[in-house]
C-alpha cells in the first residue's frame, strides 16, 4: 500500500508535467486577453457551502462528496468543484462593492469520490472562468467565447458548442409540473435516484445518464416550450452575439447541466473522441447563487473544464503539445580543482537565469559528455586542470559541433551572452 497511489488518483511524472504546464500557461494568457484575474481558493470548505450551493439532490453532494469533521469538530469537505468557493470568496471579501463585472478565472484540484474511468479521477483538476455582476447575455457568450477560444489556440477543430435556456425559476416551475405530469406514470422505469428526484427536482431527471431511463423520457416536455417572454428574449440575444464571434453552435433543449445553481444559459462543449465521456467543458448562468451564499443579488455565470479529460481530448485527436527544450549548459569536469571551479560557475550562470548542470556522480568524462546529450544541453562547458593553468575553457555547442576556447573569467558573461534567458 505504501507503494501504490490511492484509487483514482494518478501522479504526474517529470516526463509527462510538461504537458500540464503548457495548457496552464495557454489557459492563463487567454484569459487574461478577455480582462480575467486569477483567483485561488482552499482545497476544503465548509460541507454547508456545497450542500447549498451544488443543491441537496445531485449526485455530487448525495454520493460523491470527501466530507470529514476536522479535529474541531468543524464538517469539512474537500472541493468537490470550483464555482461554489470562488463565490464564496466573492461573497466573504466583498468584491462585489468593487466595481462590476468581476471577471475571474482559477485553475484548481478538485475531489469526488465516483468511479475512475478515462479522463475521469477522483483526485483531478479543474480550469475555470466566473463573471459576476452582468446580466446582459453578451457576457454569457464572451465566457462561451473563453473556452472555445482556448481550446482553438491548442489545435481542437472537431468540437460542438451545444447551447439551452433552462429558464428562470419562476420558468422551471411550471415545466417542473408538466414534467411531473409525464413522468408520473413511468416511475416504476426509472432508476431510483430518477424516482427520488422526481419529487424535489424532476428536471434533473433529463440529466440521468442511464439507458433505460432515457429510452422512458425520449418524448418528455422540453423546457423551451415554457421558458418566460424575459427568459426567451435572453437566449436569443445569446444567440444573436454567438453569430457576430462567429462561433457555431446547436441548441440542444435537453442541456439542463448537472448543478442545482443554473438558470438560463447552460451550455456544453462536446468531443467524440474519448467516447461516452464526451463533455470536456460545461457551464452556464446561476444568477441566484451569490445570494444563495449569503451575498447580495448578484448574476454570475460561467463553466468549468477537467484538465485530465482535456489532455486525453489532445492526444486522441493526435495534437502533440511542444516538448520543454534541454538545458543550457553542462559543465564536464576531469579533477577536483576543475569541479570546484564549475561549482562556482554554475552558480554564477543560475543568478543569471541560466539553466545549467554539473555531474553528481563521479561520472567519467566520456560518461558526463552522454550525460550532457541525455539532457539534451545546448552546449557544454569542459574544465579540465590544462584549461584552469591556462585560463580558459573549451565551449562546445552541441547542436553544431563547433567548439571554441573561452577566457575562464568571462565564460559567465560569454554564455549570458549566448543563450536566451528570462
Amino acid at each position: 500500500m505504501l507503494t501504490k497511489a490511492p484509487r483514482g488518483t494518478k501522479d504526474v511524472l517529470p516526463s509527462k508535467v510538461y504537458k500540464w504546464a503548457y495548457v496552464e500557461k495557454m489557459f492563463s494568457e487567454i484569459c487574461e486577453k478577455f480582462g480575467y484575474k486569477e483567483i485561488r481558493t482552499p482545497v476544503f470548505e465548509h460541507t454547508e457551502l456545497f450542500k447549498r450551493s451544488v443543491g441537496e439532490t445531485t449526485d455530487i453532494v448525495q454520493k460523491e462528496m470527501y466530507t470529514f469533521s476536522d479535529n474541531g469538530g468543524r464538517d469539512i469537505t474537500l472541493k468537490p468543484e470550483g464555482t461554489a468557493p470562488v463565490v464564496r470568496a466573492f461573497v466573504e471579501n466583498k468584491i462585489y462593492a468593487d466595481a462590476q463585472p468581476t471577471k475571474l478565472f482559477y485553475i484548481t484540484p478538485c475531489f469526488r469520490y465516483e468511479r475512475p474511468q478515462a479522463g475521469r479521477l477522483r483526485a483531478f483538476h479543474q480550469f475555470g472562468v466566473e463573471v459576476f455582476g452582468a446580466k446582459n447575455p453578451s457576457v454569457d457568450a464572451e465566457v462561451i467565447s473563453v473556452a472555445m477560444t482556448f481550446f482553438k489556440k491548442l489545435g481542437l477543430e472537431n468540437l460542438e458548442l451545444k447551447i439551452n435556456s433552462i429558464g428562470c425559476p419562476k420558468c422551471r416551475q411550471k415545466y417542473s409540473e408538466a414534467l411531473r405530469e409525464f413522468l408520473k406514470q413511468k416511475l416504476d422505469k426509472l432508476c431510483n435516484t430518477c424516482s427520488d428526484r422526481y419529487e424535489r427536482n424532476p428536471m434533473r431527471i433529463i440529466d440521468c445518464k442511464k439507458e433505460e431511463c432515457q429510452e422512458e423520457i425520449k418524448d418528455a416536455p422540453l423546457i423551451l416550450d415554457y421558458i418566460c417572454d424575459e427568459c426567451r428574449e435572453h437566449f436569443n440575444k445569446l444567440q444573436k452575439y454567438l453569430d457576430l464571434m462567429e462561433l457555431e453552435y446547436e441548441i440542444d433543449p435537453r442541456i439542463v447541466r448537472g448543478l442545482d445553481y443554473y438558470n438560463r444559459t447552460a451550455f456544453e462543449i462536446i468531443s467524440r473522441e474519448i467516447g461516452s465521456q464526451a463533455t470536456v467543458c460545461g457551464g452556464g448562468r446561476y444568477d441566484g447563487l451569490v445570494e444563495e451564499v449569503g451575498g447580495p443579488e448578484t448574476p454570475g455565470v460561467g463553466f468549468g473544464l477537467g484538465i485530465e479529460r482535456l489532455l486525453l481530448t489532445l492526444e486522441n485527436n493526435n495534437i502533440n503539445i511542444p516538448e520543454p527544450k534541454g538545458i543550457d549548459v553542462f559543465i564536464v569536469t576531469m579533477g577536483d580543482r576543475a569541479y570546484e571551479r564549475a561549482i562556482e560557475i554554475s552558480q554564477k550562470l543560475r543568478m543569471n537565469m541560466v539553466a545549467v548542470d554539473i555531474d553528481h556522480m563521479g561520472r567519467s568524462t566520456k560518461a558526463q559528455f552522454k550525460f550532457s546529450n541525455k539532457l539534451n544541453s545546448l552546449y557544454t562547458i569542459v574544465i579540465g586542470d590544462n584549461e584552469l593553468d591556462n585560463n580558459v575553457v573549451s565551449l562546445k555547442n552541441m547542436e553544431t559541433g563547433n567548439q571554441d576556447e573561452i577566457a575562464l573569467d568571462s565564460i559567465v558573461d560569454e554564455i549570458v551572452n549566448r543563450v536566451e534567458v528570462l
